[in-house]
Formats: structure tokens, sequence, C-alpha cells
């Protein structure tokens, strides 16, 4: 079966299937957190080798304080507590989104995550906080002008390429498949750019749900589909 080499997901539904069992949305946030967990153990097994999780979007901020709050408590657990087997397995720990802002201990766990696994090669785990598609282009966007402004770059010389470059993203391969759990179809500002040409699979099980059944399931989705990337021909990834 064609495997992706990077699949990235839109971890979506915790909140609901909390309230399907009566219970408050921490909970369903804290099994989310559970199913992250073994996601990211399976999913070198499967032989992908980029994961990209939509954490924590730049629009969850308008969230209630208290989530909030709690969403970062669980962040804070989550490297606090898996940073070390994480290290121990070989995981690269990546974060793209804005850094601008955020609390000094949040900043200092995610470069902590960054620098501690920085070496490791057996599955990179690129981790989307404070992160949204617009808010990033526009950032790519406005490094571009100042290099323009500043002579650095011509005008005529910026490429598509000249902008992969200035994204979160760069020297990250874009992802070949992106994985929506809870039934809704749509990316929701995550990856715009990268997603050009991205299979989308939306699965109707909410993220606490998902296990290494769902991921195979999309998996055998994708290697069921052509990819064209705008051509005739239909192109691979590596097996």
């Amino acid at each position: 079966m064609t495997t992706p080499a990077h699949v990235a997901i839109i971890m979506d539904g915790n909140g609901r299937w909390a309230k399907a069992r009566g219970l408050p949305r921490l909970a369903g946030h804290r099994a989310g957190v559970e199913a992250l967990r073994q996601t990211v153990r399976t999913a070198p097994e499967l032989g992908i080798r980029w994961l990209t999780v939509y954490a924590f979007s730049s629009e969850n901020w308008s969230r209630p304080k208290s989530e909030v709050s709690d969403l970062m408590g669980l962040l804070k657990l989550f490297i606090r507590r898996d940073l070390a087997e994480l290290h121990q397995n070989g995981v690269r720990v990546r974060i793209i989104g804005a850094r601008t802002g955020l609390e000094p201990d949040i900043a200092a766990l995610l470069d902590e995550a960054e620098t501690l696994t920085a070496g490791n090669q057996a599955l990179n785990l690129v981790i989307a906080f404070n992160y949204g598609g617009r808010d990033e282009m526009v950032r790519a966007v406005r490094k571009i002008a100042e290099d323009a402004a500043a002579g650095r770059i011509d005008v005529p010389e910026i490429t598509s390429e000249t902008v992969s470059n200035a994204l979160d993203t760069k020297d990250i391969p874009d992802p070949d498949l992106v994985i929506r759990t809870s039934g809704e179809m749509r990316l929701s500002n995550f990856l715009l750019w990268q997603a050009a040409y991205s299979e989308l699979v939306f699965l109707p099980c909410y993220w606490p749900d998902f296990t290494t059944r769902q991921l195979v399931e999309a998996l055998g989705e994708f290697a069921a589909r052509e990819r064209r990337f705008g051509g005739l021909a239909a192109r691979g990834v590596a097996s």
C-alpha cells in the first residue's frame, strides 16, 4: 500500500465527545490527548515520517478563559510527561505558529521540546500551536516585503518557493494527506498554502475515538486515489 510520507490531522470533536457522555469539555480534551499519544506511537510503524497535528489555533484564544486555561494545562502536561518518551523513541518535535505574546513558561517548554529532540529521526512530530493559516501567510508576506524594501530580494524574483521559505513550515514537506475527525468537512484555517494538493479524508468519529483502525482506514482511502497535482499522469509518494 502506498503510504503518505506526511500526514496532517485536524483533531476535532473533543467537546462534542464529552457532551455526548455528559462530561465536562476538559474530559474530552484529556481523552483527545490520549488519542494523540496513541497516534504518535503508531505512525512510525505505518511508515509515516511526518505527522502534523492542529493542537491550538490562533482563533482558539476566543474560547472561554477557563477552557483556554485547561488547554494550556494539558499542553504543559503533555510536554512535561511525554517529552522523555518522545525523545527516547526518536521523535523530533517541531512547533509551527506565532511565538510572540506567549506566556514565558509555554514558550520555554516549546523551545525545550524542539531543542532536546532536534537530532531525532524516527518521526517528525509537528505541533501547530497558536497557528492559523492566514496569520502564517500574513507574517510571510510581511517578511518578504521587508526583504524587498531592504534590497535583499528583487520583486520580480519572488516565486512560490520564496513564499514557502517564508512560512513556518520551511524545510517541512507539504502534507500528502490531511485527516479531519468529527464529520466536519473544512480545513478551518489549517495549512492553507501547504495543503494545496493534499488528499483530504473526513472521518465521522470524534477525535477521542480515533485509533489505529481509523488511521489505517484513512491511509487505505489515500492509497486508492490518484494524485495528479494539476497534470494528467498520476504521481505517487514513497511507499
